[in-house]
């Protein structure tokens, strides 16, 4: 008899588990999410709250500091796979390395401040590999070597 009642606590206890409870939005007093983004050399300080949809990067609007449309679109990408475009109002000061590296290093923050502000949507940034950080940075130049890997030009005479 004593074995039974263990088995069926363990198994409330194991059904209690499985509906795990989400973490907690980290937002501050100015009802603001933030979070950090990094890309190459590029890091980016973001700041979400909830709004009509305005970017704003290094004071002046997305579109004016971003020129190129490949540029809007990589920003916006977590925006869209919440599908939270226009919910919430994104500030953003971004520095080092160039546009490329800033745009992902304000697309990386920017879907880790989604996090904060609603934990809800982890899996579908997760999914999208938003919330992962790329790795990829400049290879090193090797001695000998006119750049990284390319040889000098070879004279046989």
């Amino acid at each position: 008899m004593a074995e039974e009642t263990t088995l069926e606590n363990l198994s409330e206890a194991v059904q209690g588990t499985e509906e795990q409870a989400l973490p907690e939005p980290k937002i501050d007093e100015h009802g603001r999410a933030y979070a950090t983004g990094k890309r190459k050399n590029s890091v980016a300080r973001v700041w979400i709250k909830p709004g009509s949809g305005k970017i704003t990067v290094n004071g002046k609007p997305a579109d004016e500091y971003f020129m190129r449309a490949t540029l809007l679109m990589i920003l916006k990408q977590p925006l869209q796979a919440a599908d939270r475009a226009t919910q919430y109002d994104v500030m953003c000061t971004v520095s080092g390395g160039g546009l490329s590296g800033q745009a992902g290093a304000v697309r990386h923050g920017l879907a880790r401040a989604l996090v904060n502000y609603e934990p809800a949507l982890r899996p579908v940034l997760k999914k999208g590999g938003f919330l992962t950080r790329d790795a990829r940075v400049v290879e090193r130049k090797k001695y000998g070597k006119r750049k990284a890997r390319r040889s000098f030009q070879f004279s046989k005479r």
